[in-house]
């Protein structure tokens, strides 16, 4: 009989990639959303509801949940401080409690923006100490606390994981879904007559594609659930591209590709504006050296080569 894993947010750009990993290794898969959920393929949940939760995992009785959902964009994060502690935080602590009471193993997803980023500090290790440069970064830090101490609480250490993620890109239902994908509207916006686009030339970026994610997901899913001392295992985990970029040199990367040119945008080596009200980090690198450490495939698709591969798409 297939296991059975339980994919919150998986109408978002993430959790669709998360869902199709556990398929294709045979999984019975179920996905919950929101403002955006098709049942029976994605179950309606609201994650601010303990009882909503708790019927969800009784009726899916899932071997694993993977928690993708999150308010995960630093500027709306800061529009809505409320809603960003209820879902990134409670939420969080939530389902973990829920998921220890009946021995469901359970992996969040987190960020590197728990780290500060500061020039020289990266790559960071699993046993760095977090220090977020933002209030987004600030709620993930505290979601990860929140879910280890229900576990360590119900003494389920190694039931939950938490796995950090650097920027995202893959396949998108609109380029707004992603902050790399998006940068292909600023390509055709500096196209336009006597446009002069400022893009950030300072920040180093990791961008890491969705589908590989969904792939490290599902072997940590497997790994940890066949081992039966969970506590050998380590309760943090880190996944990034090596693919290094600043957002200038992705989008001079997406000229090339569309065969457009680039005068349109400016280079901005500024670094973080003083007056800005987001806070960014210079270079958040994260070592992936724990998931080598428990025989975990750390290969990601080569950035360049899935924009050749996906452009079209974006062609007007």
């Amino acid at each position: 009989m297939a296991k059975t894993a339980l994919v919150t947010g998986a109408t978002g750009l993430l959790g669709r990639q998360v869902v199709k990993a556990f398929e294709r290794a045979g999984w019975d898969v179920k996905g919950t959303g929101f403002t955006r959920a098709k049942p029976p393929t994605i179950l309606k949940l609201d994650l601010g509801s303990e009882a909503e939760i708790a019927k969800t995992l009784e009726e899916v009785k899932p071997a694993v949940v993977v928690h993708c959902a999150a308010n995960r964009f630093p500027d709306k994060c800061d529009n809505d401080p409320e809603g960003t502690r209820a879902l990134n935080i409670a939420a969080s602590g939530s389902l973990a409690k829920l998921c220890t009471a009946q021995s469901i193993f359970l992996i969040y997803i987190s960020t590197d923006y728990v780290f500060p980023g500061i020039e020289g500090d990266a790559p960071y290790e699993v046993t760095s100490i977090p220090n977020p440069p933002n209030f987004y970064g600030e709620t993930k830090y505290e979601g990860e606390k929140a879910v280890l101490a229900e576990f360590l609480k119900a003494g389920k250490k190694g039931w939950g994981v938490i796995l950090r993620v650097p920027v995202l890109y893959g396949e998108a239902e609109r380029p707004e879904e992603s902050a790399v994908n998006v940068l292909m509207n600023s390509l055709w916006k500096a196209q336009e007559k006597e446009t002069q686009i400022k893009m950030d030339h300072w920040a180093i970026r990791y961008p890491t594609n969705t589908e590989d994610v969904g792939r490290v997901c599902q072997d940590i899913a497997e790994k940890y659930i066949s081992t039966e001392d969970k506590t050998t295992l380590p309760e943090t985990l880190q996944f990034s591209s090596e693919d290094k970029f600043t957002k200038y040199e992705i989008c001079k990367l997406f000229a090339e590709i569309m065969g457009l040119p680039l005068d349109g945008m400016i280079a901005n080596t500024e670094g973080n504006d003083p007056s800005a009200s987001v806070k960014r980090p210079y270079d958040c690198h994260l070592s992936t050296k724990a998931l080598k450490d428990i025989s975990i495939n750390v290969a990601t698709m080569n950035f360049k080569d899935w924009w050749r591969r996906e452009a079209r798409a974006y062609r007007k």
